[in-house]
């Protein structure tokens, strides 16, 4: 594997623990700490956090977050701790993200997200998993799944970036830039308002959404993205054999989910084992009707 891209922190050190400090603040909120694992890979340590991580008996959810997110947002407001209590979780950090992972990152067209993915489950033992993504980590989970279906018992995607272009509709690229062009609270907020959630549908504690906002100035200020953008993988998709469930959004305006859901049908025909409508926007991670669906699609296989 050979990266083609490096992103970064800017100032790493105050960067680096203004980060470090974020994760001790929701374990902090949460009640509970992460077991917190550190991998040689290909493209440099990748970090990943854990929950019941010795429980090798239970069934194993692998996590991959969104594009400039971290896994842990998964977890405000304690969002995966039903999930917690019956399996053992692994949140991974991916490569050319804002957070604790080495920033080098492969040719996203290529098939190498998926070597990297191997990588991973053979570092941490695992034989095999479901895996989920949200966004970008939907796209991630193909390429696994390309790679080592065998060990992929099977693909949860919410809001996947994998099945269609991002929209160019003036209100989706109007949001989503506010805060690249100027990176303050206010712009930080109505992205957030009007791409991530849909209020008042389910609407995060107050503590937990300034927690997020924390996040995101950090994330978009201080990190130098680099990192190759999602794309539709089309013809790529069509050798998928993992069953697959996809965890859309109503009014997700990033990813409208009628184009992901037609190209998912065609694409993986009969791998495609069930689609969930939610009343959410694009940053359904966050969403616990979205957990939920997790959750039961993990126990139809017990």
């Amino acid at each position: 594997m050979k990266p083609i891209r490096k992103s970064f922190w800017k100032d790493p050190n105050n960067d680096i623990k203004a980060f470090e400090n974020w994760v001790a603040k929701l374990e902090q909120m949460n009640g509970y700490e992460y077991d917190k694992l550190t991998i040689q890979t290909s493209l440099g340590d990748t970090q990943v956090y854990g929950l019941n991580t010795d429980q090798t008996d239970r069934e194993t959810l692998v996590i991959f977050p969104g594009f400039r997110t971290t896994s842990l947002i998964w977890d405000l407001d304690k969002g995966l701790a039903d999930l917690a209590e019956t399996y053992r979780l692994f949140l991974v950090e991916t490569n050319g993200q804002p957070n604790l992972s080495e920033g080098n990152t492969p040719a996203v067209k290529s098939l190498e997200y998926g070597e990297w993915g191997k990588e991973i489950f053979n570092a941490l033992e695992i034989d095999n998993a479901f895996i989920a993504g949200a966004s970008f980590g939907g796209l991630i989970c193909m390429k696994i799944a390309l790679v080592i279906p065998d060990r992929v018992k099977a693909a949860i995607l919410l809001n996947p970036g994998c099945f269609r272009p991002i929209s160019f509709g003036f209100k989706n690229l109007y949001y989503n830039l506010l805060p690249l062009f100027k990176t303050n609270r206010k712009n930080i907020v109505s992205f957030l308002d009007k791409v991530v959630f849909h209020k008042p549908t389910y609407k995060i504690s107050s503590e937990a959404e300034q927690h997020l906002i924390d996040y995101l100035s950090l994330a978009i200020g201080q990190y130098k993205d680099n990192t190759q953008k999602p794309y539709y993988m089309k013809d790529q998709l069509n050798e998928v054999k993992v069953s697959t469930y996809l965890i859309v959004g109503k009014y997700d305006i990033l990813l409208p989910y009628q184009k992901s859901v037609a190209n998912a049908k065609a694409h993986l025909n009969k791998n495609l084992k069930n689609v969930f409508v939610e009343s959410y926007g694009h940053g359904i991670e966050i969403y616990p009707k979205a957990i939920h669906q997790i959750q039961n699609i993990i126990k139809s296989y017990e």
